[in-house]
């Protein structure tokens, strides 16, 4: 299935697994456009065309959120609770991409409307596989709401 050309917005405090992200995304050729925001509260920003992060042109609206749960300044779940109770977001896959297996964790972010939960594996190999799944689901498989 042939989509429109991808963007995703990567929610990831942690350098390494950012880093990690991208080279598996930029691998696989998977997006036009992937930007990395450092905390909730930039995600936030970038969503809601704050700031820096005004222009629709240079930060167009994300295909795919990719956020991680533990970040400074605000939280995965918020950003997420957010995100869900915007109408003009709400409709953007969201993954939880994050380290927490915690059932109470899991639970939150199902009840504020994430599409997936998805726990990152310590190995690289692992954590690029699994990268390559999601991608291949949410950019190859699914198809998204009309814009």
């Amino acid at each position: 299935m042939n989509h429109e050309p991808f963007h995703i917005l990567l929610v990831e405090d942690n350098e390494d697994h950012a880093e990690i992200t991208m080279v598996t995304l930029e691998e696989n050729h998977v997006a036009n456009q992937v930007v990395w925001v450092k905390d909730g509260a930039e995600a936030l920003d970038y969503l809601f065309r704050r700031g820096m992060y005004a222009d629709p042109v240079r930060h167009p609206a994300p295909g795919l959120i990719l956020l991680d749960l533990k970040l400074p300044k605000v939280d995965g779940l918020e950003v997420l609770k957010e995100i869900k109770t915007e109408p003009a977001l709400r409709r953007i896959p969201v993954v939880m991409l994050t380290t927490s297996s915690r059932e109470e964790e899991i639970l939150r972010s199902y009840d504020l409307g994430v599409n997936s939960y998805v726990t990152k594996p310590v190995r690289f190999t692992e954590l690029s596989e699994k990268l390559r799944h999601i991608c291949d689901f949410w950019m190859l498989t699914n198809t998204p709401p009309p814009r």
